[in-house]
């Protein structure tokens, strides 16, 4: 029995035999994602379960076979992320859960998760360097061993599963200082288009930092330095002319 949620058109408890694809709950029981959008990944396990790419949906549900692919049986959750997912979000929001859940006993569980934690949010943040990648994998290698028990020793399951299927992303939080799905809020940059942009004022006259400038019926621009991210010039702009990378 799997609890199918996340971005899904068909939510519920779902009841199928061992050795059933992901492919079959997810596309042909779940209907895939509600939006149209392509499903990009699937978390199975509950919070100490790996996300496993779409490319290997095809895997036959059983613990064994999960567990070759980095995730579990777990409690029997199943999440589906589609393309406007950040891998390392998802990661970030998984350890946040892990971090809460220690009971202290041992050090690297007590310590190591919130170490975890601290690296992925600097990650989110634009703030790590590429050798922190390293270091990430490093750790959560060794809270993975050394952890006294199932809590500590699962917790970076989502960590080890998305550097390994989706580092691209990760380098391009690091490198690039860009999250490419537009989630990690202090990586997001607003741009007007300027072959879109009508002069209206619109977003000029709306925004609560003053940092859209530009006059009646001409281009106008944003200054990312005072830009604090809130997102109301998107919001206001009727001509689609303003976008967030």
């Amino acid at each position: 029995v799997f609890a199918l949620g996340g971005k899904i058109k068909n939510t519920g408890l779902v009841e199928v035999p061992m050795g059933t694809t992901m492919r079959e709950i997810i596309e042909d029981i779940g209907g895939g994602a509600p939006s149209g959008k392509k499903v990009k990944a699937a978390q199975t396990g509950g919070p100490s379960g790996g996300c496993i790419p779409a490319d290997l949906f095809d895997t036959p549900v059983d613990f064994e076979s999960l567990q070759a692919i980095g995730s579990m049986m777990g409690s029997g959750g199943l999440i589906v992320m589609d393309e406007d997912n950040c891998m390392v979000d998802i990661a970030k929001f998984f350890l946040d859960f892990t971090v809460g859940e220690s009971c202290g006993k041992c050090a690297p569980c007590r310590i190591g998760t919130r170490r975890i934690y601290e690296i992925l949010t600097r990650i989110s943040e634009g703030e790590a360097e590429m050798e922190d990648l390293d270091t990430l994998k490093e750790l959560c290698m060794h809270v993975k061993q050394n952890s006294l028990c199932a809590l500590g020793q699962t917790a970076p399951n989502p960590v080890l599963s998305t550097m390994q299927y989706f580092m691209d992303e990760y380098v391009a939080h690091v490198r690039d200082k860009r999250c490419p799905t537009g989630v990690c809020q202090k990586l997001l940059r607003y741009f007007i288009i300027p072959e879109k942009c009508t002069g209206c004022t619109l977003c000029k006259r709306n925004c609560p930092v003053e940092a859209i400038d530009g006059k009646v019926k001409e281009k106008h621009t944003i200054d990312t330095s005072k830009c604090i991210k809130c997102g109301v010039c998107m919001e206001k702009c009727r001509f689609g002319a303003i976008i967030k990378q």
